[in-house]
């Protein structure tokens, strides 16, 4: 007696296999992400300062990205987009970074990694301001979400103090030099590399860092060389390994699915911090994190909802529609009820039901599926 199990089949597809790699994929982005406030907080206590820190760690994350780049011989942006990418390290992501380490350096991991997912919103209200979005109730209601979120959090107490406070105005610079940076490289081609610009990135980025420490004298080595470790540990874990995964989730499960589950990052650094350094947070200071994570899956699944809209029929021509109102045979059951004028009338419009049916009724499907083949996992 034989069994037949035809279920599993169903559910081993060629995108259902993508989506759960896209999905792990994202996740360890995240968690990688995430991880990066305990060493860098190894390294604060291994006796680094903010920019030996971050200056190490871009130069070995560059490094090992060019020997990807060099590995997978990726063409290098060009022109505006060069010039574009080097800014973007040496200005925004050199920002943001600094501005992020300094307020972990000041104050708890899980708000600042809290405070820092106000970027999303950022993002909106700089799209809004540029007239490349409309202010939607979603979107509104999304942003308002947010602020409470950030009302909650700042209010709730465990923040005070001069130096608190200067933490917590770094997390928020870091979170509008975040969006300033992502609003920015949106405008780069769709084409490039993306490892080829993260290079670029991290490269711009270390050299920006390295030159600050110079001349302001704050580049120094550490007072254990086992702090070294963790910014090896940064620059693998927390950059590359991330940068890769990302890359390759987004690919799979697209960017809107790809930025609500990367709201792992936060819940990570929280569980994290908590777990090595004891770090609580006070439960209105967690629900206004929750409304601002709730606000960052609300806005990405508007534009995923917004997204698969299918083509509207008034691009197809007009004369190659099917008439699905004419019956199958309608001038032989007309001529039996009579009538010259009758006759004379469907024999004018006779010649138009064969013309509609000896099109092939497949004939639009494959361009419909041509248009949409290179977003389709399967058909890479």
């Amino acid at each position: 007696m034989t069994t037949t199990v035809s279920a599993p089949a169903a559910v081993s597809t060629p995108q259902a296999r993508s989506a759960r790699r896209g999905t792990v994929l994202v996740l360890v982005s995240a968690t990688g992400f995430g991880m990066s406030a305990v060493f860098a907080k190894q390294a604060y206590a291994a006796g680094f300062n903010v920019p030996t820190m971050l200056a190490g760690r871009f130069a070995l994350a560059a490094v090992l990205l060019w020997a990807v780049v060099a590995w997978r011989r990726a063409p290098l942006p060009r022109g505006r987009a060069l010039a574009v990418s080097v800014g973007l390290g040496a200005v925004g992501y050199a920002l943001q970074a600094g501005f992020y380490f300094g307020a972990l350096a000041r104050i708890d991991a899980s708000l600042t990694a809290l405070l820092l997912y106000a970027y999303p919103a950022l993002v909106t209200v700089l799209a809004i301001a540029l007239r490349r979005e409309r202010p939607d109730r979603r979107r509104l209601a999304a942003l308002a979400c947010s602020a409470a979120g950030m009302l909650l959090m700042l209010g709730a107490g465990g923040v005070g103090g001069s130096v608190a406070t200067g933490g917590v105005l770094l997390a928020l610079g870091a979170a509008v030099a975040y969006a300033l940076y992502l609003t920015v490289s949106a405008g780069l081609p769709a084409g490039l590399d993306i490892f080829a610009v993260t290079a670029v990135v991290c490269t711009s980025a270390a050299v920006s860092l390295a030159a600050t420490g110079l001349a302001t004298g704050s580049l120094h080595a550490p007072h254990q060389a086992a702090g070294w470790v963790w910014i090896a540990l940064l620059a693998v874990v927390s950059t590359v390994i991330p940068v890769a995964g990302m890359f390759v989730g987004v690919r799979d499960v697209g960017a809107s699915a790809a930025a609500i589950l990367s709201c792992a990052e936060p819940a990570v650094t929280v569980a994290t911090t908590a777990l090595v350094y004891g770090e609580r947070l006070s439960p209105v200071q967690a629900a206004g994190g929750l409304a601002v994570l709730a606000s960052v899956a609300v806005l990405q699944l508007r534009r995923r909802a917004a997204r698969p809209q299918p083509a509207p029929r008034s691009q197809e021509p007009p004369a190659a529609d099917p008439a699905p109102d004419v019956p199958a045979e309608p001038v032989p059951a007309a001529v039996r009820v009579g009538g010259r004028a009758l006759r004379r009338r469907l024999a004018r419009r006779a010649p138009a039901t064969p013309a509609a049916s000896t099109r092939p009724a497949a004939d639009p499907v494959p361009n419909r599926r041509d248009q949409r083949a290179p977003h389709h996992p399967a058909q890479r």
